[in-house]
């Protein structure tokens, strides 16, 4: 689980869970069943008086849009069934899209200096804090790696103006 703040207030990292925070949202990436931890966490940050202003807002993945309703209901009945006072549960079809071209080329400039020659000895490349990539992992990994680009971009579209994202 990771938890993301997203405004920059020129708040502390140290006491930014005890200042006090203007109206927002906190944002839940229920992104796999984890037992609901995800969910508990910001519900509980809610409840302290600092970020009661903050409305919930809660987003799952759903693999096929014929199961949107089903899925909005079975979310709704999980916040009910936790007692988690929610805004909105916002339901995302679109992961499979394949990335822009913008975010996957920011990718690979981002990676660009792990990526070593598929002939090269991994050993002989561990100058880069032992962290490389050949183009082979690339192609190999390319799916997993355009669903998490393309989570991105649907993060920073819903979540950009968030006061707390939790994921």
């Amino acid at each position: 689980m990771a938890i993301v703040q997203m405004k920059d207030d020129t708040v502390s990292q140290d006491s930014f869970f005890l200042t006090k925070q203007k109206k927002g949202y906190i944002d839940v990436w229920w992104l796999y069943d984890d037992g609901g931890l995800t969910l508990l966490l910001p519900y509980i940050i809610r409840t302290q008086s600092q970020w009661k202003d903050c409305k919930l807002r809660v987003f799952a993945l759903v693999n096929k849009k014929s199961e949107l309703d089903a899925e909005q209901r079975n979310m709704a009945q999980l916040l009910s069934k936790f007692r988690i006072d929610y805004s909105d549960v916002i339901l995302i079809t679109d992961l499979l899209k394949p990335p822009e071209e913008f975010s996957k080329r920011e990718f690979r400039r981002m990676i660009e200096k792990y990526i070593v020659d598929d002939s090269e000895d991994r050993h002989d490349a561990e100058h880069k804090d032992g962290m490389t990539l050949t183009e082979t992992d690339l192609i190999r990994f390319r799916d997993k790696t355009y669903r998490h680009i393309r989570l991105r971009e649907i993060l920073l579209n819903y979540s950009k103006d968030s006061r707390l994202v939790v994921m």
